[in-house]
């Protein structure tokens, strides 16, 4: 009886040995499974992805574990060393290879973005102020040192600052829907820069002495002088004793300031309904000599601007008293002016954004 209790103690003893010696290759195994793979990983995603294959809750090794309750207790604790130190080689491994991986990977990146700095810098393209903007700062600026303010005014107008406040009743060709843009009975977008100056006159007292600048619309057939969108640049002086010597001898000047002294102009005779008299001022044109061609349209000349007397009514309607007051007011279309000034024979450059043209300015 004590021997075949024996033999089966023995036997017990011999197959608790066994598993535990099976445990431990396999954790061996994985050691060395693990470890090849840790040592040809290249990429920190598949690193972080083998970490979990051996060393997470679900991994291999971590399962292998579970099988620990076979064992006896002094087998556990041997199997349990021996797991432990394995864990501990991986993680170790695994934080080393990651180390060598990051440095590689900033290495790869120094070496991709490295500067040359024996090389010469590159040349940025720098931006140029418009030519209509270039010109119509001149502008402003020429009438500045005569002693004008710069006033501007909304696009979109009442009919009231737009026609009837500048003499321009119901059935004036200029409310035409053929001319002008609009937007219902009363708002539209305004045909000129004259309606600033009846704001003006309504709450300041003269002397005057204003320029408005600004886009206007008109419903025009896009050509080499004319577009729907364009930009005016109108002036205003009312005072005592303004004549129309005044007027010319100020546009005189403006011209001669912005062209050059040997500028060629000429005043003829017009209607406009918020002067009297009124007059239009032409210049020589500068691309044919005023010999005549298709630009200025065989004439010679190229009207500018249009001017004249402020029309008494115009100064009634804005509560200045033409007994005692008089003005002269002028409108020039800033295109033109810019075209004249660097010899352009094509209006519809100016809005075209074309890099090769803005570039020359």
């Amino acid at each position: 009886m004590i021997h075949y209790f024996l033999l089966y103690f023995g036997f017990i003893i011999k197959y608790e040995s066994v598993c535990e010696k099976i445990m431990q290759e396999q954790i061996l195994k994985i050691k060395n499974s693990a470890a090849q793979e840790i040592s040809l990983c290249k990429d920190l995603g598949q690193l972080v992805s083998l970490k979990v294959k051996y060393l997470g809750k679900k991994g291999e090794l971590s399962l292998l574990l579970k099988q620990m309750g076979k064992l006896s207790p002094g087998e556990r604790k041997r199997v349990g060393q021996l797991a432990n130190s394995v864990r501990n080689e991986l993680e170790n491994a695994l934080e080393e290879k990651m180390k060598n991986i990051k440095l590689a990977q900033q290495q790869d990146k120094m070496r991709s973005e490295r500067v040359d700095v024996t090389l010469p810098g590159k040349k940025f393209q720098i931006g140029r102020i418009h030519p209509l903007s270039k010109v119509m700062d001149e502008i402003n600026n020429i009438f500045i040192g005569m002693g004008f303010s710069i006033v501007e005014g909304p696009e979109i107008e009442t009919d009231h600052y737009n026609f009837e406040a500048l003499n321009i009743p119901k059935n004036h060709p200029a409310r035409d829907t053929q001319d002008t843009f609009y937007i219902d009975d009363e708002l539209l977008l305004r045909t000129q820069t004259s309606p600033v100056q009846i704001r003006v006159m309504e709450k300041q007292s003269p002397p005057i002495r204003i320029i408005s600048p600004g886009r206007v619309f008109r419903s025009d057939s896009v050509d080499s002088t004319h577009s729907p969108v364009f930009h005016q640049i109108e002036g205003l002086v009312v005072d005592k004793n303004i004549t129309m010597a005044d007027l010319k001898g100020t546009l005189k000047l403006f011209v001669d300031k912005l062209y050059g002294k040997d500028s060629q102009v000429k005043f003829r005779p017009h209607h406009f309904p918020f002067t009297e008299p009124s007059a239009e001022m032409d210049v020589m044109c500068f691309s044919c000599q005023g010999n005549g061609c298709s630009l200025c349209k065989q004439e010679g000349w190229i009207e500018i601007l249009g001017c004249g007397m402020v029309h008494p009514k115009v100064l009634k309607n804005c509560g200045i008293d033409p007994e005692v007051y008089s003005g002269f007011a002028f409108g020039m279309g800033l295109e033109r002016i810019v075209m004249r000034r660097y010899n352009i024979d094509d209006l519809r450059l100016f809005f075209e954004n074309d890099v090769r043209f803005l570039s020359q300015f």
